[in-house]
């Protein structure tokens, strides 16, 4: 039970470090308009999952009208927008520095904690604000090891800088959709129907920012490209990310999903040979413990959850016994 318990938690993360190197890959893929990777890594990764729920289509009856909705919501969000927002802030780095693009996402978690709060009323504890609040710190400092951030303005900066702000809205707001709409369902479903509502709308986008012609033009190294994404850091990625998210509170994930810092630095100590600083040797100890403690405090408040639940169903058996007996 207590095994099961941590496992949630280890597969946000798990996800986190894997979404990580998905800068390795994307980066080849720089040619092609933002809604079109969008758009083929969505429709390759809900082919894959046809086959799995062959013999389970019927499940999608169970669903109820507002999981529906939020799924649609999801695919929105962070299957279409907030990837195309990234992507288009990435693509700015001629006004805004590329430090700034990754410090703003350092606010997704802020925006998934609050929209928990907010739609999933999950209680936020003072201890939990303040691990999140670290691990923020930890994040920074892995992520600017020499502790400020290129504020170089230019022409299009606050664009830029409002598309990074809205991709990380568009992921934190997602995040606590996706908890709702994984309710009492498989993740397997609620997958496939991410994926399935994301390739409808990024469509829509590739026909609205007029980039039909690139759809029809792959060359063979970017179709593996996107293959290789929808096998790792796309489809594979957001299966282990449910699976946890289904087990773990939306708050928590967030704060789980900073591995994704340090496991993008040590992609650059392991691969590219550039060697950790001081300050992202700090960073990085702070959010591998204020990880540590996220995951332990989580797999407690399971334990707690679960012993409550036995007492509460003991109590009714015994009643049903007492009251039959009388």
């Amino acid at each position: 039970m207590k095994k099961l318990a941590h496992a949630g938690s280890i597969a946000v993360v798990v996800a986190a470090l894997l979404w990580s190197a998905d800068g390795l890959l994307r980066q080849h893929l720089y040619s092609l308009p933002p809604s079109v990777i969008v758009f083929y890594e969505h429709i390759l990764g809900f082919i894959l999952l046809i086959p799995l729920l062959a013999t389970s289509w019927k499940k999608f009856r169970e669903l109820s009208r507002k999981q529906w909705i939020a799924m649609v919501a999801v695919a929105l969000l962070s299957g279409a927008l907030g990837t195309i927002l990234y992507t288009a802030a990435l693509g700015q780095v001629q006004y805004i520095n590329f430090s700034i693009v990754v410090l703003l996402q350092q606010l997704n978690p802020i925006f998934a904690i609050a929209a928990s709060a907010a739609f999933l009323k999950e209680k936020l504890g003072l201890r939990f604000l303040g691990l999140a609040l670290c691990g923020l710190a930890g994040a920074y400092l892995v992520t600017f090891p020499d502790l400020q951030v290129n504020l170089s303005t230019g022409k299009g900066t606050l664009t830029a800088a409002l598309y990074a702000i809205g991709a990380a809205a568009s992921w934190g707001i997602g995040t606590a959709i996706s908890k709702y709409s994984l309710r009492g369902t498989s993740y397997l479903h609620i997958s496939a129907a991410r994926f399935g509502f994301t390739a409808i709308i990024a469509l829509l986008f590739v026909f609205g920012t007029g980039s039909v012609a690139a759809v029809s033009t792959l060359s063979q190294s970017q179709f593996f490209y996107l293959l290789a994404i929808t096998f790792s850091t796309g489809l594979v990625a957001l299966l282990i990310y449910y699976f946890g998210l289904q087990r773990v509170a939306a708050s928590r994930a967030a704060v789980l999903e900073l591995a994704w810092p340090l496991s993008a630095v040590l992609i650059d100590w392991i691969f590219l040979k550039k060697g950790l600083t001081v300050t992202q040797a700090l960073g990085a100890m702070i959010l591998f413990f204020i990880t540590y403690l996220v995951t332990i405090d989580t797999a407690e408040a399971k334990n707690a959850e679960a012993a409550v639940s036995k007492t509460i169903t003991h109590h009714k058996t015994a009643r049903k016994t007492v009251t039959s007996k009388i």
